[in-house]
């Protein structure tokens, strides 16, 4: 099946009751004493764009190998549109992974390392080179058939791993921080263009990041990694907006933690509206008053550092729509008052312990 026939294939809406093309059950992997994926259990629909989000070590690199056959489970199921693949090896499964070191071939044209795949699969030549121009078309490479990885920028080698991988039409296509080696601008233009390539193809992506803001940009739904396990699966919104334990709130953007009353709760510090100290209360907000013990000018916005006169502080966030970079920064030492609405605060767990041996 050619890219784009599978592309539209993969893009139509799945059969009722069809399995995900993803499914991890209760997947556990250990390196001696270190509990790398404690217990994992999820699923990914045909044609998301899931991602896997946390910090070093906290086993979403692992489960992306677990899932690419890399590494074995010692216990639990990976299956792959419902098929068991736990013990099937790498090259068995419908699965291609592109990796942050792009992997090509240095002594290989384009071409030839978009097309080596499909050659040890046995696909005849008129049908490789067909998609290998296909794949080249996808990544905007037209052209580049006959050059040298060596010749090419860091951009343009990833796009060629993405073609080498696209051109295989994989059920899955896992990415390992594909883009970790780029630079901010080059990174923020490739999500945008992964997200877009993703919607054309209709495959299922499965993205390993550290970086909360790409995962932010680019994913349907997210899963936050610590420890070994999941602390929460969301969209991109709800994930920042309704952070259920005190590790995705702040590891998810940044994240004020208030407690008051018995109640821990989270707010972000966008919502927080800061007045002079003795303004006018409206209706219906919470409040706190505070001295700005530091001011932090970012360009487009101010972070503001406000002690509590109660104990504690707040971070707020104003965008410098009419400020100047002195204006913001005399604000240091102001007295002021912060309010916000009940409803953009939101209760959370403490962290998540390992419950199990």
């Amino acid at each position: 099946m050619s890219t784009r026939t599978r592309a539209a294939a993969e893009a139509s809406p799945p059969q009722a009751g069809a399995p995900p093309d993803v499914r991890l059950i209760q997947l556990r992997k250990s390196y001696g004493e270190i509990v790398a994926v404690a217990g994992v259990d999820l699923d990914i629909a045909r044609g998301e764009f899931f991602t896997l989000l946390g910090p070093s070590g906290s086993g979403k690199t692992t489960t992306l190998r677990l899932i690419a056959g890399f590494e074995l489970p010692d216990a639990g199921r990976v299956e792959l549109g419902g098929a068991d693949v736990t013990g099937t090896p790498p090259y068995q499964r419908d699965v291609n992974t592109v990796f942050q070191d792009y992997a090509l071939f240095p002594h290989m044209s384009v071409g030839e390392n978009v097309a080596y795949g499909l050659k040890v699969k046995g696909v005849r030549r008129a049908e490789r080179e067909r998609r290998v121009r296909e794949a080249l078309r996808m990544v905007r490479l037209e052209g580049y058939e006959r050059r040298r990885p060596a010749q090419l920028s860091g951009g343009q080698r990833q796009r060629v791993a993405l073609a080498r991988s696209i051109a295989n039409s994989p059920r899955v296509l896992l990415l390992d921080e594909p883009l970790g080696a780029l630079d901010l601008k080059l990174r923020q233009e490739m999500q945008i263009e992964l997200k877009s390539m993703q919607k054309e193809l209709g495959f299922t992506f499965v993205y390993v990041t550290h970086d909360q803001e790409e995962a932010l940009t680019m994913s349907d739904r997210i899963a936050v990694f610590n420890h070994g396990r999941i602390e929460q699966v969301a969209s991109p919104a709800d994930l920042y907006e309704h952070p259920e334990t005190e590790f995705v709130a702040g590891f998810v953007g940044v994240s004020n933690l208030v407690d008051r009353d018995g109640r821990r709760f989270t707010i972000r510090p966008e919502k927080i509206h800061m007045a002079v100290e003795d303004a006018t209360s409206r209706d219906g907000v919470e409040y706190e008053t505070g001295r700005i013990r530091d001011v932090v000018y970012a360009g487009m916005v101010t972070r503001y550092i406000v002690e509590l006169d109660r104990g504690g502080e707040l971070t707020v966030v104003r965008q410098n729509l009419e400020t100047s970079s002195q204006e913001a920064l005399d604000e240091r030492g102001r007295r002021v008052r912060l309010e916000w609405r009940p409803e953009h605060t939101f209760t959370i767990e403490p962290h998540r312990e390992e419950t199990e041996g």
